[in-house]
């Protein structure tokens, strides 16, 4: 008798030539040669696949499938105005929905479409003709209750419906709170009904505002008690008697050097000159694996997250405390195990020689960004406290110099970003944002970890192990022509290779606009050109930084990627990867890989959306106030100026007092009666005019433009 997987196969085989298709249940059967119970199971292998959306029931008892029939599977896309978007898997093209073809569906969910217009002049336009799975089921909102019922209207300006809740189900929330609610029942045009499954709090309580945010995207906030248990097994501090197998180095100079604020240390850093006038760096990073073993509820607690999560009042760890802020920080004057990346450079920065190998360490200072900068900058104060480190920051100095040169030399793009850090108040409430400075200790850093990371990469790369990669594809041509036509617009030759994109006619155009007053705005732009990097396992490359090789090795405290291949490099390192063990890896790298890169996507979306709703909530104490800023950004329906502390709002068209016109080519609008030109840099002075929280938006009213000359402050 035949398998359920054995017809499956068949099944998939035979559908897979379109000339079969449509095909009879009865044909299916026969070319399978199944008997009646054999049928049974066929019957539900069809119905699930057409569940899924691979198999399409086009008559009675006769089957397709969607490329067949024309349809397509995509993600839907809602607009809070009541139309949407399927964005097809595999494409970059879009088709509009109207709001009379969407079926019920909602946002996010996979849908098959039927295309009605094909591109013309607009884009295709098409129809939703079944739901295959729904995005979420889950969302956050407000409670309102009306005796025997309540709604809950979600935050997801997305979801245009609210959800209505039976009064015995909705966990005793009260009007004004706001709750996580599960959609129990989806009814065709009209609410779908569903259940409170926890009370988030008051809408006004302190930091239930940023809960609701973390929440709407499905994170786990809270380790289950399985994790619990198992932490309870994990020690506080290591078994000094217990290194053997390990490079013992705890009489090396180390040191660890991040934020403030920073709990979670798991890189340490050594630099020495050896007699040869070689430097040889240590990049020392926790190892993590030690205490956290493959398929442990802690491991599969951290697939789950993929990583941790930062948001201005919190951070949502990958691990529990104990491990990230315990055993596995690299804390000051405690022994502790780790991964070590040792590298000797020669003066022109090329790497000579270097060992990834199991160490344990001792780490002589927790050091500071500000600190280690006021040794850099001679700073009495910080001069007399590290007295000790003065050689040792002067050598980290002068060899982040040298890669440095030799990573532009190459053609590694260096994009200048604007981040803030926004403080909050006893409420919870945004007080003040700073915009961050980056300084050379942060630079040092960072430039020793992206030698570790290329150096482990390479290794395993050339080594032909199953590994997870960082990789970072070349731009879309058509995407960063828009910028190159921006760049042209201002007299610097810009010229696309239509082949093939390198990063050094990038870096040309980026070291072209500096000091210009678009300089900012252009570097913004061209960067959000860039495709996003991903972990893949394969090595691709990274176009960004001009490298060849490049992995995450840094982070396994907060990355799952890193604990991946720190797992492969240890068991590599103590007995090799070999049979069952390398088509293990095989398999997980790539589904770490998929994992991952999706968890990275939701941390970016959630700690985007906590700034957006932090920043707007700022402005609302500056109603009517007047700023400085330039504009960032020039469309056909108004200007968008950026202040200086990095919170950017919108001029309307019709509030910039004369009629406009938008020269899509110059990146401009110019004022049809006073001739006046608004574009990319131009500083301008704007008052506060409306901040709409629950969008995520500002509105500013124009006050008067500045010339080149003019200082902004004047």
């Amino acid at each position: 008798m035949k398998t359920e997987e054995e017809i499956i196969e068949g099944v998939k085989e035979i559908i897979s030539n379109n000339a079969n298709l449509p095909i009879k249940f009865k044909t299916l059967s026969g070319k399978l040669d199944l008997d009646k119970n054999e049928e049974k199971i066929l019957s539900q292998v069809i119905d699930d696949l057409a569940d899924s959306g691979e198999l399409l029931k086009v008559r009675e008892n006769k089957f397709s499938t969607p490329e067949k029939e024309g349809l397509i599977v995509g993600t839907f896309q809602a607009n809070e105005k009541g139309f949407g978007f399927v964005l097809p898997d595999g494409e970059d093209e879009d088709i509009f929905i109207g709001p009379r073809n969407i079926n019920g569906a909602f946002n996010k969910d996979i849908v098959l479409c039927e295309v009605t217009k094909e591109k013309g002049t607009k884009s295709r336009e098409g129809r939703i003709v079944k739901i295959l799975e729904r995005g979420t089921d889950t969302y956050v909102g407000e409670y309102q209750d009306n005796k025997t019922y309540g709604f809950v209207k979600p935050d997801s300006r997305r979801m245009t419906k609210d959800i209505f809740i039976p009064s015995k189900l909705n966990k005793g929330a009260v009007t004004g709170e706001k709750v996580l609610v599960k959609i129990t029942k989806y009814v065709d045009d009209k609410n779908p009904e569903g259940e409170i499954i926890e009370v988030l709090g008051h809408k006004d309580d302190p930091g239930v505002d940023i809960l609701s945010i973390i929440k709407e995207y499905d994170v786990p906030t809270e380790f289950g008690e399985d994790v619990r248990l198992e932490l309870e097994s994990i020690p506080n501090e290591i078994d000094s008697n217990d290194i053997e197998g390990r490079k013992d180095i705890r009489d090396w100079m180390i040191v660890t050097i991040d934020g403030e604020d920073t709990k979670d240390i798991d890189d340490a850093i050594s630099i020495d000159l050896l007699p040869n006038g070689n430097y040889r760096l240590g990049v020392h990073i926790a190892d993590v694996t030690n205490y956290v073993k493959e398929d442990s509820a802690l491991d599969k607690e951290a697939f789950k997250r993929g990583n941790s999560i930062y948001v201005v009042d919190r951070v949502i760890p990958m691990l529990p405390h104990k491990l990230s802020n315990g055993i596995c920080s690299l804390n000051e004057g405690v022994d502790r195990y780790a991964l070590s990346c040792i590298m000797e450079f020669d003066r022109s920065g090329d790497r000579v020689n270097y060992e990834i190998t199991k160490s344990v360490i001792n780490s002589n200072k927790r050091m500071t960004y500000t600190e280690v900068q006021g040794v850099i900058d001679n700073d009495p104060k910080y001069l007399e406290e590290d007295k000790d480190f003065i050689d040792m920051i002067g050598r980290m100095k002068d060899l982040e110099n040298i890669l440095f040169q030799k990573r532009i030399k190459r053609g590694a793009l260096e994009f200048i970003t604007e981040e803030c850090k926004i403080y909050l108040d006893e409420n919870g409430k945004a007080c003040e944002i700073k915009k961050y400075e980056r300084s050379l200790a942060t630079q040092i850093i960072e430039e020793f970890m992206l030698a570790a990371n290329e150096t482990v990469a390479e290794e395993y790369s050339f080594n032909e192990l199953p590994f997870v990669f960082r990789s970072h594809e070349e731009p879309d041509s058509e995407k960063l022509e828009y910028v190159a036509a921006l760049v042209r617009s201002i007299g610097i030759p810009f010229r696309l290779n239509e082949e093939k994109i390198y990063p050094k006619e990038i870096q040309k155009v980026l070291e072209q606009i500096e000091g210009k007053k678009e300089e900012g705005m252009l570097s913004k732009l061209m960067l959000r050109s860039m495709k996003q990097a991903k972990y893949t396992p394969t090595n691709d490359g990274h176009f960004g930084l001009a490298a060849k090789y490049y992995c995450h090795f840094t982070s396994p405290i907060r990355r799952y990627a890193d604990l991946t291949i720190h797992r492969i490099i240890k068991e590599n390192i103590e007995q090799g990867i070999i049979d069952d063990r390398l088509k293990h890896y095989k398999h997980r790298t790539a589904e770490v890989a998929t994992r991952t890169s999706k968890c990275e996507r939701v941390a970016d979306e959630i700690e985007r959306e906590v700034e957006e709703y932090k920043k707007c909530e700022y402005m609302q104490n500056y109603l009517e106030e007047e700023f400085d800023g330039v504009v960032s950004g020039v469309t056909g329906f108004g200007i968008f100026v950026e202040l200086d502390n990095t919170v950017e709002g919108l001029v309307r068209l019709a509030d910039l007092g004369d009629n406009y016109e938008y020269d899509e080519k110059r990146y401009c609008l110019i004022g049809q009666n006073t001739g006046r030109i608004f574009t990319l840099g131009d500083k301008v002075r704007i008052k506060v005019a409306k901040v709409n929280l629950e969008a995520r938006e500002i509105d500013f009213e124009f006050i008067k433009a500045y010339n080149e000359k003019e200082s902004i402050n004047e």
